[in-house]
């Protein structure tokens, strides 16, 4: 192609100038000549501006996880949930370092623990009146003063569990009640139309302000004079 442009060329050359020896103040057009060689291809242009958004493209099938984002804010705190079973039992650990040994405590005071004791015996010649507390007047000891000697009532004190005791002398038949608040807790009954001593005793469990005493029934042949005594005690066992 570009030899036979060339030979065209030529070939016009000498058509020219035969043309201007005849005609030296005129000449021929001359013929257009043949495209040149592809110029080197131009530089990229710059980007043009954004263009509209396209609408969504077709769900991409899922073949590599990508990257983890950013990790998000705390969302709000759910309700406390139920309460799980209990777990069983670890294994026992080992035994820890023996501590040092502590300092000696003070000495204890016996005076400061809670007592509360009484013994009374009974005075006069008469006997008691029938549902009545007998009054043990004449006061063997009353350390704490929980014993009424005018009225033959133990008032209790210190919570806690008491023995009561009697030792009764009588001349002919007689029944004592021991009453707690009223209420009869034990009955002892002698017979016999002679001197005799009886006994009896009890365990009872007392609250603050409870209230006992001995009272004697439609028989209450009981002494107390000298060498015929008749003695009620009561004393605090331990307390609450």
């Amino acid at each position: 192609m570009e030899s036979n442009c060339i030979s065209l060329l030529l070939l016009l050359a000498v058509l020219g100038s035969l043309i201007s020896g005849l005609e030296p103040t005129s000449g021929i057009p001359g013929i257009s000549g043949c495209h040149g060689t592809p110029g080197v291809p131009g530089r990229d242009g710059r980007d043009g501006r954004k263009g509209a958004k396209g609408e969504p493209g077709l769900p991409g099938s899922v073949r590599t996880r990508g990257e983890s984002g950013d990790k998000g804010d705390p969302g709000i705190m759910g309700p406390v949930g139920k309460r799980g079973r209990r777990g069983p039992s670890g294994d026992k650990g080992d035994p820890g370092i023996r501590g040092e040994k502590g300092e000696k405590g003070s000495s204890g005071d016996h005076k400061s623990t809670l007592k509360s004791a009484f013994s009374a015996k009974r005075g006069g010649y008469e006997y008691p009146p029938r549902d009545t507390p007998i009054r043990f007047s004449k006061v063997i000891s009353n350390d704490q003063g929980h014993y009424d000697s005018n009225t033959g009532i133990f008032t209790c004190n210190i919570t806690g569990h008491y023995y009561f005791v009697f030792y009764a002398t009588s001349d002919n038949n007689l029944c004592m009640n021991l009453n707690m608040n009223g209420v009869k807790k034990a009955g002892f009954c002698s017979h016999g139309e002679f001197h005799q001593v009886s006994s009896g005793g009890i365990v009872l469990h007392l609250m603050a302000n409870d209230k006992v005493w001995l009272e004697a029934t439609d028989y209450n042949a009981l002494m107390g004079k000298e060498d015929h005594d008749s003695v009620f005690s009561g004393f605090l066992l331990f307390p609450d």
